[in-house]
């Protein structure tokens, strides 16, 4: 099979959609994602199927909804035959690089009891080589790096303590132990470029996956204070923490799951004040512009050793971050702000659509369809996503999708979750989905709880509108569409097989 050339995948892990547009796009400084966004085509509807990471990436590399791979929680395994990018890639006669991680929870069936991939929800995917690991909870490539190059600390999570430049007591914003050009973000940057370079010609695929601006809120000078905390507009929702959690009994375990205290490290506690969340905020978005950076120099590289344009670049992010929005921090929750994520992508040879706009509803389960397509290999069945290559090069499909689904399981097999024990659910129904239109977004529960219904022609999500009369049409009809999609979307991996008098046969999907 000729192959079309070389493919650049990368993850910014927690990066919100409304860094590069929308209500934070205006407060920090993306220069080189924004200059990609002017030679590619964007999504700005675009939305992560599921939460937090590990299901989120499981969700993008398969091409799955969470309710068909069902690995629905970081540690939850992943069926060991679950096809995925990387598998494909092989077949397409790629050897799928990683330089990162994907948070992969392997399957126990086909492993020993004591190997110790078992042990560990930050596992390599099946089908990747693993050239560089670059993982949050583990990390020893980087954390030998930083011994060698002479920066002493007694645990490795004391590296993402921010430090006193004068040994004063810390401040939130204060930098990390280490320079910048050290920082985990500046490793994986240059590990991946040592590597990469030796491939040119060889028509490469690599998926470059960033923990930052992930939390432990911690950043190297001058990433640490470069934007003003009081520059920065505050958190939305409601100023009254008590108004927020009486929308609906789910809030109430959302806001106590995570606090502001669990974002950063060193600290005993962190008062919840306006102050210190703007704080927090600055520094989040500080990691934002690290990255950004270093993305910048990545397409340099590719331009400077002429492979810029026979590579096809995708970026994006796994899932969004709360921020302190509606008194939140991370992703697990129903709220815009946890789903919404960026995709840049830049295929080659497509310079008349260069800057422009895709406002249609796309999903995470997408790119892994799209990727394939360019490299002329057929997405599986088992995948649910739909490649975006008409959409990338202007097309306007009738039949194409106008909502977006996305899903959370809020249980937890060994310790119950704040939610099983506050609301009394069980495994099986602490779990939700979330559907969203044009006008809407629809949250269902599995468990006996009332659904949320958000008017985006109204307050939209400062206001459950699920129990007034006059959406009730609305929210049966919404209601129907949600199960629709689930029955039309359940397993596909062999439905479309049939065994013949002259053999298996099988149809494409789409």
């Amino acid at each position: 099979m000729q192959k079309p050339g070389n493919i650049l995948f990368i993850i910014i892990d927690q990066l919100r959609a409304d860094c590069l547009h929308g209500a934070l796009a205006d407060h920090v400084d993306l220069p080189n994602l924004r200059a990609l966004r002017g030679e590619a085509v964007s999504f700005d509807c675009h939305y992560s199927v599921t939460n937090p990471c590990g299901p989120s990436r499981a969700s993008i590399l398969t091409g799955q909804y969470a309710m068909n791979h069902r690995s629905v929680r970081n540690g939850t395994p992943l069926r060991h035959d679950t096809p995925n990018l990387a598998t494909e890639m092989r077949k397409a006669g790629y050897l799928p690089m990683l330089f990162g991680y994907t948070d992969t929870s392997a399957d126990p069936r086909v492993h020993d009891p004591n190997d110790p991939v078992l042990k560990s929800y930050e596992q390599p995917m099946a089908g990747f080589d693993e050239i560089v690991e670059m993982r949050l909870e583990e990390s020893y490539p980087w954390r030998s790096h930083l011994m060698k190059r002479g920066y002493r600390f007694d645990t490795y999570w004391d590296v993402h303590k921010p430090t006193s430049p004068n040994g004063d007591t810390p401040r939130l914003n204060d930098p990390a132990l280490y320079k910048a050009e050290d920082s985990d973000t500046a490793f994986l940057t240059d590990a991946f470029l040592s590597s990469i370079a030796a491939y040119k010609g060889q028509n490469w695929f690599a998926h470059l996956t960033y923990i930052r601006p992930h939390p432990p809120l911690v950043a190297p000078a001058p990433y640490n204070d470069m934007y003003d905390p009081a520059a920065l507009p505050e958190p939305a929702g409601f100023p009254d923490e008590v108004k927020e959690r009486a929308m609906h009994p789910f809030f109430g375990p959302a806001i106590d799951r995570q606090t502001a205290e669990d974002v950063v490290l060193g600290f005993e506690s962190v008062d919840p004040k306006v102050e210190n969340i703007q704080i927090l905020r600055s520094v989040y978005l500080g990691l934002a512009t690290e990255v950004d950076h270093h993305i910048g120099r990545i397409i340099q590289f590719l331009k400077e050793s002429g492979q810029y344009d026979d590579t096809l670049l995708v970026v994006t992010s796994d899932h969004g971050e709360m921020l302190g929005d509606r008194h939140s921090w991370g992703k697990m929750t129903v709220y815009d702000a946890a789903y919404h994520t960026p995709l840049i992508i830049r295929l080659p040879g497509n310079e008349a659509q260069s800057g422009s706009v895709v406002t249609a509803p796309t999903e995470s389960i997408d790119i892994t369809p799209t990727i394939l397509e360019w490299v002329g290999q057929p997405a599986p069945n088992a995948m649910d996503g739909r490649s975006l290559m008409p959409l990338l090069q202007g097309e306007e499909l009738e039949d194409w999708r106008g909502y977006t689904f996305s899903e959370l399981d809020f249980a937890d097999p060994e310790a119950p979750s704040v939610w099983q024990q506050k609301l009394g659910t069980g495994f099986s129904e602490s779990c939700l989905g979330i559907l969203r239109n044009e006008r809407f977004t629809l949250v269902e529960f599995a468990a006996d709880l009332p659904p949320l219904l958000f008017d985006h022609e109204g307050e939209g999500e400062l206001q459950n509108v699920a129990d007034d009369p006059a959406y009730a049409a609305d929210l049966a009809r919404l209601g129907r569409q949600m199960l629709r999609h689930r029955m039309c979307n359940m397993d596909h991996t062999l439905s479309l097989h049939s065994l013949t008098p002259d053999g298996a046969k099988s149809k494409p999907r789409y």
